[in-house]
């Protein structure tokens, strides 16, 4: 209860932050809602009713559109909490089974967008250091969320292990459910709810990753690699060399893939899937295959979880990009400076543009300097607005006073945190395996400084590679840690510890 945030439904019949300020007087009877709940396998029938509220995907859709809109259930408060505490369960039994595939990072936690553009970034790194080519497909489903099929959810699930009394209550949660379109004060008739797992309840993305399970499986059958978070869907071909064409087994994943999506009653669309070629620049394009009818075509840029990819993976039109729209909201917040006070200048400088500069910086290590001052401009600008100073004033004691570290120890910031969280089982396996222990060739009173094995000349090469490859740059900067900071096993301590260093080499030198 006091986890859950105070959302209110129109649906409920009080709001819920009256229920949360009535917390000990209502604790008994909620508990005896929850646990009746759970131990008979039945999601309570008036709970399963949901308003939904159509939100338009991007600024610039045709809104007179349906398909430009995301239906986001707006869901009774009382059944988020029967949700959470089913989730809980849920959760814990599938991460002690392994139901989960490990390289599905969608809504788990330790996971997420940074940590899948990180894996994949170091293995096409990687792999055109050794001289190979890849191919990186970036497949689109078409209201993935709204078409599962409850049957073959269900089984899926009986496949994982869950069953009895907890199958039980999943059908209950899926089965009989209702929903009504909200929409500038106009109410639709209710329509009942045959399909789809509902977009805004909290068990939902849990669900919708064991009905995708089976698909990752099927991917990596034919030799490729498979990320996903959520319904985005990632695949990897590596290639020796530089081919004309892909191998047959391309050609015979992608039409087990469409087979596999229309069994499970979704749907690819291949005019939206983006195709990224990393091969030898200047080189012929490669040749491929047709999905569902249409041709493939490789892409001078791809958009991956919000981050835009090149061939030579130079991050330069991703920079670009994130300073316009940083820009674009700092000015937004100069005007509303006048009217803020200090607190809440700062926190809309934080929601809207430093979040903007600190999204996958990790991707950023071992820029040029004339990419990483595009990023540097936009924290300055948003510094000296928030300290209310002239333009010319100097940044230095402004970051200082501030306590914001500049952009390139940001950046090292992230990728130090995110390896403690790997070494540390806080975070995906698929980066921990990206991650080797300094192997010593004799005892040594250093063999407990928990040291990384940082790849030699010899095992990549380019200095790109060298600069800017996750599985290089992470054990260098975790090397250069001071000892009692790398064997601190609390993520709190080591975060304070590696900010204050940080800090002090920025601004002490």
């Amino acid at each position: 209860m006091t986890a859950a945030r105070p959302t209110t439904c129109s649906l409920d019949p009080c709001p819920s932050w009256l229920v949360k300020s009535c917390l000990d007087g209502l604790r008994e009877p909620l508990l005896n809602i929850i646990n009746s709940s759970l131990e008979q396998g039945v999601f309570p029938e008036g709970l399963k009713e949901a308003s939904v509220s159509p939100l338009l995907k991007k600024p610039d859709l045709d809104r007179s559109l349906p398909a430009s809109y995301r239906p986001v259930s707006n869901l009774p408060f009382l059944g988020k909490l029967v949700e959470r505490a089913a989730v809980e369960q849920l959760q814990q039994f599938l991460n002690d089974t392994a139901g989960l595939d490990p390289f599905q990072s969608g809504f788990r936690r330790g996971h997420g967008t940074e940590t899948v553009l990180v894996a994949i970034t170091d293995q096409l790194r990687c792999q055109r250091d050794q001289g190979g080519s890849a191919l990186l497909v970036l497949l689109d489903l078409t209201a993935a969320f709204d078409t599962v099929d409850h049957n073959l959810l269900t089984h899926r699930l009986a496949m994982t292990g869950v069953r009895g009394i907890p199958l039980k209550w999943v059908s209950s949660f899926l089965q009989n459910r209702g929903q009504r379109v909200v929409r500038g004060g106009l109410v639709s008739a209710w329509s009942p709810l045959t399909c789809g797992v509902p977009q805004g309840a909290i068990l939902s993305p849990l669900l919708f990753n064991i009905y995708m399970r089976p698909l990752a499986r099927l991917v990596r059958s034919f030799g490729l690699e498979c990320h996903q978070y959520a319904d985005d869907t990632q695949l990897i071909l590596r290639m020796e060399g530089q081919p004309d064409s892909v191998p047959d087994s391309f050609h015979q994943c992608l039409e087990a893939v469409t087979g596999w999506l229309r069994a499970s009653r979704l749907r690819v669309n291949p005019a939206k899937t983006e195709i990224l070629w990393l091969g030898r620049p200047g080189g012929r394009e490669i040749q491929l295959p047709n999905l569902d009818g249409e041709t493939l075509r490789p892409s001078s840029s791809v958009k991956s979880l919000g981050v835009l990819l090149d061939p030579l993976l130079t991050m330069e039109a991703q920079v670009s990009a994130v300073s316009r729209s940083a820009f674009f909201h700092l000015r937004q917040a100069r005007r509303l400076a006048p009217y803020l006070s200090r607190n809440d200048l700062a926190t809309v400088i934080q929601v809207t543009v430093i979040s903007r500069l600190d999204y996958c910086n990790t991707l950023y290590i071992g820029l040029p300097l004339s990419v990483i001052r595009k990023l540097k401009l936009v924290q300055n600008a948003a510094a000296r607005l928030l300290a209310g100073v002239p333009a010319r004033w100097c940044i230095t004691p402004i970051l200082q006073q501030l306590h914001w570290l500049p952009i390139e120890y940001r950046i090292t910031f992230k990728i130090l945190v995110l390896t403690f969280k790997a070494l540390h089982g806080l975070g995906p396996a698929y980066l921990r395996a990206r991650l080797s222990p300094y192997q010593l060739q004799r005892l040594l009173r250093s063999e407990d400084q928990n040291l990384l094995e940082v790849p030699n000349i010899r095992t990549y090469h380019l200095s790109s590679t060298r600069q800017r490859a996750f599985s290089v740059v992470a054990p260098q900067l975790w090397n250069a840690l001071p000892v009692e900071t790398r064997t601190t096993r609390d993520l709190l301590a080591f975060r304070k510890a590696c900010k204050t260093l940080l800090f002090r080499q920025a601004f002490n030198g």
